[in-house]
């Protein structure tokens, strides 16, 4: 095997090397034009800029040109500080298109790349250096181990490395099985240190392996391949800059080679098997990196797609904001006029048929009315009690005579015989309550007692708290403000009529939303929505939606119906009210149960 050409001990100077270069005709056929060398002279700099932290050295230096003095693709002279790299691994790129030193530009050229990650880990690991006259054979078995032992120390250290080094291993070991420089049954346990060694620190997968595994253990048998498979483990443990250890496992190797070799017959095809078994293992590892990376960008994909979604759904949350400010400013008019949905003065249509002084029954069920929500807003006060040494606070006298026993008794004293209570009061919770009426001619039965809970709870709301606010809103193809979101109780009953034709509950709903602030927390919060809900398919999807976001911000909403015939809406709790004059007390009892559960 040729993987020992990895980490080279030149023979001859580099002047001596430059020189030999200016003989390029030795009688071979003319060579081909190739980039400029000196174009690449940038890309070495920025691989060594880029070396520093994959190697944790600064004393290297990277040459990138095409063709190599080692002839692999690249190598790593430990006596010259150097790092080897061919620049025909780059390919089909060119030298402007290659930026290493901006990190992330190596995933457009990931087998270049794992091919100086791989001499990174011959930088960084590749220490040891062999004693003066060592065996040459043993050497080169040494050098075999380090293949492994390196990647896998690597490893340890960069993890995220690892696809560069699978991309790397079918770069450098597919050429060494093709050109054998060992024969026999030493080219089979070579091609099992290179793959199964690669296997057994994590860079290749059992499953992608099994065909070599398989091979080697048919060729060198069951009990040689395992008596190699313990040494390039203990290999794997070996420190970087201990030579003795390695050469010791690099000698085993070789002996375990030649008492075993004579009694191995040797298939007359053996170069033909591996390169089809390694063919297979690094076919099987391309696919699942391809696998790898079709899961990788399928997942960022997603992200990308759910980022996206996630933007659309904030702007389309924004837009609707402004859309419900803008709905909310044009309703709560101060002339009581009637609203298209875009906003502008509706020609014709407006319910609202006058105004009425409210009778002695609607001013007694406001006062009661009133009477329940202090209570149900009404919260205890807090009590805080802490304990210390001195005073101020209530003396306990038990706490007092463990003081003194500890202090007696030489303990530093501990106990805190003293207790302070702190009484805090807890704020009542305003009420919001909006109220939403069809006014669309099926509901005209509706109208006289939705006047009166509407005023009922309005006035009841302004005598509980000044911060509470109420408002209603009768709707059908327009939009009509009965009562406002003010601090101020209305002296009277607004009346109205139902005659409309269609529905627009989604914006009446949005303006009611932001005008009385029903989807921020603090307050008791009630949506009631008085509907048969007898809608087209696209206005029962406008208004479950926003039912929907306000149930899940915390705001109940709840839906009163006059008929047996009446549709539940989605999200809302169905209240059927058989007499149409019980919807104050039905309203009444909602508002008070919202501001009781605030906290």
């Amino acid at each position: 095997m040729s993987a020992h050409h990895h980490v080279q001990s030149p023979a001859t100077t580099p002047d001596d090397d430059a020189d030999l270069a200016r003989w390029d005709d030795d009688g071979a056929p003319p060579a081909q034009p190739r980039s400029s060398p000196h174009l690449w002279l940038r890309v070495g700099a920025e691989l060594g800029d880029r070396l520093v932290a994959l190697s944790g050295r600064q004393d290297l230096l990277v040459t990138c040109r095409p063709g190599t003095r080692s002839g692999a693709p690249a190598a790593f002279f430990p006596t010259l500080g150097e790092v080897e790299f061919d620049a025909g691994l780059f390919a089909p790129l060119q030298p402007h298109e290659i930026n290493p030193r901006i990190v992330g530009d190596e995933e457009r050229y990931p087998a270049a790349w794992g091919v100086f990650v791989h001499e990174a880990a011959h930088a960084a690991h590749s220490v040891w250096t062999q004693p003066a006259g060592a065996n040459r054979r043993v050497v080169e078995a040494a050098l075999l181990l380090e293949e492994s032992r390196v990647e896998g120390a690597h490893l340890i250290t960069r993890p995220t490395d690892r696809t560069y080094l699978r991309t790397s291993a079918r770069t450098l070991v597919m050429p060494d099985i093709a050109h054998p420089t060992l024969q026999g049954i030493e080219h089979a346990a070579a091609v099992a240190a290179l793959v199964l060694g690669r296997r057994d620190v994590g860079i290749l997968d059992a499953g992608e392996t099994r065909a070599v595994a398989d091979l080697c253990e048919k060729v060198l048998g069951a009990d040689l391949l395992a008596t190699l498979t313990r040494i390039w483990t203990a290999a794997h443990q070996c420190a970087d800059h201990d030579a003795t250890t390695m050469l010791a496992h690099a000698k085993e190797w070789c002996d375990a080679l030649d008492t075993a070799a004579p009694a191995l017959p040797v298939p007359e095809n053996l170069t033909d098997l591996l390169s089809g078994a390694v063919g297979v293992v690094m076919d099987h590892a391309a696919a699942t990196d391809a696998a790898d990376l079709a899961a990788q960008a399928a997942a960022t994909n997603a992200i990308a797609a759910r980022s996206k979604a996630q933007a659309q759904g904030r702007a389309q949350r924004a837009g609707q904001r402004r859309k419900a400010a803008a709905t909310a400013k044009s309703v709560f008019n101060a002339r009581g006029t009637t609203v298209t949905p875009d906003g502008t003065p509706a020609p014709y249509g407006n319910p609202v048929t006058g105004t009425r002084r409210p009778t002695a029954a609607e001013q007694s069920a406001a006062a009661r009315l009133s009477r329940a929500l202090r209570a149900a807003a009404y919260r205890e006060r807090t009590e805080e009690r802490t304990t210390s040494p001195t005073p101020p606070g209530r003396l306990n006298m038990r706490a007092a005579l463990a003081r003194d026993a500890q202090r007696a008794a030489g303990a530093v004293p501990t106990a805190e015989p003293f207790t302070h209570t702190r009484r805090r009061n807890s704020p009542s919770p305003p009420l919001r309550v909006g109220i939403a009426v069809d006014v669309s001619g099926s509901m005209r039965a509706a109208c006289a007692p939705v006047a009166s809970a509407a005023w009922i709870v309005a006035r009841a709301a302004a005598l509980t708290d000044p911060d509470s606010r109420t408002a209603t809103i009768a709707y059908d193809r327009h939009l009509t403000a009965l009562t406002r979101p003010t601090h101020r109780a209305p002296e009277r009953v607004t009346t109205f009529d139902a005659t409309g034709g269609h529905h627009n509950l989604g914006d009446a709903i949005d303006a009611l939303d932001h005008g009385l602030e029903l989807s921020r927390p603090g307050a008791g919060r009630l949506l009631v929505i008085v509907t048969d809900a007898r809608y087209g398919s696209d206005e029962t999807a406008q208004a479950v939606t926003r039912v929907k976001q306000l149930t899940a911000a915390g705001c109940a909403v709840l839906q009163l119906t006059l008929t047996a015939k009446s549709h539940h809406l989605p999200g809302t709790t169905l209240l059927h009210l058989p007499q149409p004059s019980s919807a104050p007390v039905a309203i009444a009892t909602a508002a008070t149960d919202a501001i009781r559960r605030t906290r």
